[in-house]
């Protein structure tokens, strides 16, 4: 376990298993569709990854590069770095994420979307902090599992964008973020 974690929540064998029964519902879910799957860079790369392994049905895949937050802090303003390629218009998209916290940067998301015409805009995220939500009516379809408000960090969750390679994800301790 790394130094600054102070225990860990999920390992990477959870964290696989639970990829492969998203892959499935996603798999039927969209059954003779061919869905865009959109990650939310930079956290969701090693979930996006592990996930599409898991989904048997023919997909796209495209990436935004969207930021809210600052250290621990959600600045509540959202930017977009790198826009999608893909032309949404008429397509199920689904939002690929590694957490959904306050729901602030996935309703924007969702609202973007759906003004440039998607079907449908559905989300699958890794991480649930429904503690930490302020956004009411955001809900995603697909999730891995809920956590409880503390700073998490590992398989692409990040703090100040160290920690994101570790293979399990752990609560980052106070000490390290306190400062």
């Amino acid at each position: 376990m790394h130094k600054d974690v102070e225990e860990i929540l999920f390992s990477l064998d959870q964290i696989v298993a639970r990829c492969d029964e998203i892959g499935k519902q996603i798999s039927k879910d969209y059954e003779g569709k061919t869905p865009v799957i959109i990650g939310l860079l930079k956290g969701c790369v090693p979930f996006m990854a592990e996930l599409i392994k898991h989904i048997d049905c023919d997909i796209q895949i495209d990436f935004f590069d969207v930021s809210s937050y600052d250290g621990v802090n959600q600045t509540g303003n959202i930017r977009i770095l790198k826009d999608i390629e893909t032309d949404v218009h008429g397509r199920d998209i689904i939002i690929c994420e590694d957490i959904v916290d306050t729901g602030l940067t996935i309703k924007r998301v969702m609202e973007l979307l759906g003004c440039r015409g998607a079907t449908s805009v559905e989300v699958v995220t890794l991480f649930d902090k429904k503690e930490g939500r302020t956004v009411s009516n955001i809900e995603p379809k697909y999730i891995g599992f809920d956590v409880p408000k503390k700073f998490v960090v590992g398989f692409g969750l990040d703090y100040n964008e160290v920690y994101r390679n570790l293979p399990y994800v752990g609560v980052l301790k106070r000490t390290v973020y306190e400062k």
